[in-house]
């Protein structure tokens, strides 16, 4: 079935600002072929909305309490096309590298605005809305090399679990997904453990095994586990696969 060509486009505003989305709001009821399904004041809400609501578009703010755009954007993946709207520009670059449609700073004007919502309907009227690549993977191919993750957001239907990094025990890759191990619980995100591994700090984790990354300050000890191979066991009792490769990094980490 052909999409309807007299469908108005459904658009999602995220800012924390009561102000800012009331500017938004204005400008877009100039348009006649766009119609706000929601209006969000945190990350979660937004999280929420794009899960239920699918919109087309989503203007997105950047720093918010709870979760930021960045990972918001990391959970909704590319179910809509984003415009990023926030009073910093030192966003930009990284914006632009995870295909946003357009980088507004506000106070926002109505002509500047007009263009980038004629950028977004050309976007969402060709074939393809954005990248095939994770959203998952352009976010953390844009991250600053020194600044690694603090925290990971995980999407679990229309409910986001926040995951602080120090209390992550392991990770273990699943076909394009990692488990993520807190606390005695697994978390599934679709990601891959390669970027994953990027977005941590390597001080801190190490990849022990293709398939695992592990925190260093949660291992307990390294056990021999029959012929030339080993596995490392957590203060929780967790045993985890130790390859070659991954003993001698970790045997260099160890001899520091």
């Amino acid at each position: 079935m052909k999409p309807d060509p007299n469908a108005k486009i459904r658009a999602i505003i995220v800012d924390d600002e009561e102000l800012a989305r009331q500017v938004l709001r204005e400008y877009l009821y100039a348009h006649e072929d766009i119609e706000i399904a929601a209006e969000c004041a945190n990350g979660f809400e937004a999280v929420k909305a794009v899960s239920e609501l699918k919109p087309d578009l989503v203007f997105l703010d950047i720093q918010m309490p709870k979760l930021d755009g960045f990972e918001v954007l990391e959970l909704i993946g590319n179910e809509a096309a984003i415009i990023f709207v926030t009073a910093h520009d030192d966003f930009a670059i990284r914006a632009f590298e995870v295909h946003a449609v357009d980088y507004l700073l506000k106070p926002v004007g109505a002509e500047r605005f007009g263009a980038a919502l004629e950028r977004a309907k050309k976007r969402l009227g060709s074939k393809s809305k954005g990248t095939s690549i994770p959203t998952s993977e352009l976010i953390a191919a844009a991250r600053h090399p020194a600044r690694y993750a603090d925290r990971i957001p995980v999407r679990d239907g229309a409910r986001v679990h926040i995951i602080p990094v120090a209390k992550l025990d392991y990770a273990e890759a699943q076909d394009d997904y990692v488990a993520l191990c807190a606390e005695g619980k697994k978390h599934l995100k679709q990601q891959t453990i390669a970027s994953l591994e990027a977005a941590l700090d390597p001080a801190r984790f190490l990849r022990v095994h293709r398939s695992y990354i592990v925190n260093l300050e949660h291992i307990a000890r390294v056990e021999p586990y029959g012929k030339d191979s080993h596995v490392a066991v957590l203060h929780n009792g967790t045993q985890l696969p130790v390859s070659r490769a991954g003993y001698a990094r970790l045997r260099a980490y160890l001899d520091r």
